[in-house]
């Protein structure tokens, strides 16, 4: 079973330090965390409805935890984050 879902550009196909998606999902395979990819529609960005919903916002990478709470932050900050293992820190707690 996945730890978090990754709601990423349904095409990741640029080197690691180009694509915001892919530098996201390197860094949960360098951390051994698993996920579950969720491939959000492209251009334009109106149509990722689903990720609307959840988070108030259109933009990706979005890590959506168990509990259906997202954590998005600028890519670069997203990965430095789960980097240095405190992905985990950014769930919201139970109840909240």
């Amino acid at each position: 079973m996945a730890d978090v879902k990754l709601h990423r550009c349904a095409y990741t196909f640029l080197p690691a330090p180009l694509d915001s998606c892919r530098r996201v999902q390197d860094a949960l395979d360098e951390q051994g965390i698993t996920y579950e990819v969720v491939k959000e529609p492209g251009l334009p960005r109106s149509r990722r409805k689903d990720l609307i919903e959840l988070t108030g916002q259109r933009l990706l990478p979005v890590v959506e935890f168990a509990d259906g709470s997202p954590y998005r932050e600028e890519s670069r900050d997203m990965a430095a984050t789960i980097r240095a293992g405190k992905l985990f820190e950014k769930q919201p707690p139970s109840g909240a």
